[in-house]
């Protein structure tokens, strides 16, 4: 069954018989011979077939969501009976949310690796609702998501460490040289901002809240880099996380508002599969994060 799932998926997403077949290694007939073998076996139609192409049937959406599981598992017992024989070594898909991707998880990899060069990290960035589902689906050994993660059947979320959001300005902007800053030209200034639905943004409309001021302007981005970007060029104030603007405070391009009840805390959190066994490659990889949890290798 496993093979029939496997050659089903292939073909499935190549939407063709003939590249699946080619990818596979086999002829275009085997192929046609394990989805018709599949269908019978499952009792309905999975592809719908034409001369210019193929494509998933509603049953077919179900049986291929559910095979990507059931091969990924496969994956995972396999890997974890070789661990038994082994040091950390193979595959190791890792899941993390925007912040910590881009910023911190470079040199967790390369940390990890320097150590284990065997291991062969695939990174996945998304934001933390996408990776918790991915990790949920057996399609990722293990997620790192911001704030606490909402625990659900099939998944452990446990954090592990800290981040402090701070409000941040170019060093030329007028407010660099306020202190204290007053909280009514905190408000006349624009606010640049992530996108709604972004952690990051809900952890800016909760700064903007404490502070008891409502921003004149937003100014909203899809990306990180480009908030800091514009909030370099003067441009206006933001709400990030100390981590993803080091390097520009330690350089003094930036600079760091003294406010009240600022800078505020959220977590960093660990999401992985709630069963009974890891890789070695996933274990070695969380005894990493949990023994540095304050990232002293950063640059």
């Amino acid at each position: 069954m496993d093979q029939a799932l496997q050659v089903f998926m292939t073909a499935a997403e190549q939407r063709n018989f003939t590249r699946a077949a080619e990818l596979l290694h086999m002829t275009q007939p085997a192929v046609s011979s394990y989805v018709q073998g599949l269908e019978r076996t499952l009792d309905c139609k999975l592809l719908e077939r034409t001369n210019k192409y193929v494509r998933l049937t509603q049953a077919g959406e179900v049986v291929y969501a559910h095979a990507r599981e059931i091969l990924g598992l496969y994956t995972r017992m396999a890997n974890v009976l070789d661990d038994l024989k082994h040091t950390a070594h193979g595959p190791l898909s890792i899941g993390s949310s925007y912040t910590f991707g881009e910023y911190i998880l470079p040199y967790v990899v390369a940390e990890v690796v320097k150590e284990y060069p065997s291991v062969q990290p695939v990174i996945t960035i998304a934001n933390s609702s996408d990776i918790t589902g991915l990790v949920n689906r057996h399609q990722l050994d293990i997620g790192i998501v911001e704030g606490e993660g909402v625990e659900t059947t099939g998944i452990s979320i446990q954090p592990f460490a800290e981040d402090r959001m701070v409000v941040a300005v170019s060093s030329n902007h007028p407010l660099a040289d306020c202190n204290p800053v007053k909280l009514e030209e905190l408000a006349e200034a624009p606010w640049i901002v992530r996108e709604t639905g972004s952690g990051t943004r809900e952890m800016q409309e909760k700064a903007v809240m404490q502070l008891g001021i409502d921003p004149k302007a937003r100014m909203v981005f899809g990306s990180t880099q480009a908030i800091k970007e514009f909030v370099q060029a003067g441009m206006g104030v933001t709400l990030l996380s100390r981590w993803t603007l080091r390097k520009e405070l330690q350089a003094g391009e930036l600079k760091a508002l003294e406010l009240p009840g600022l800078p505020l805390l959220r977590r960093f959190s660990l999401v992985v599969p709630d069963m009974g066994f890891q890789t070695k490659a996933t274990k070695v990889f969380t005894d990493f994060l949990m023994e540095n949890r304050g990232f002293p290798y950063l640059p």
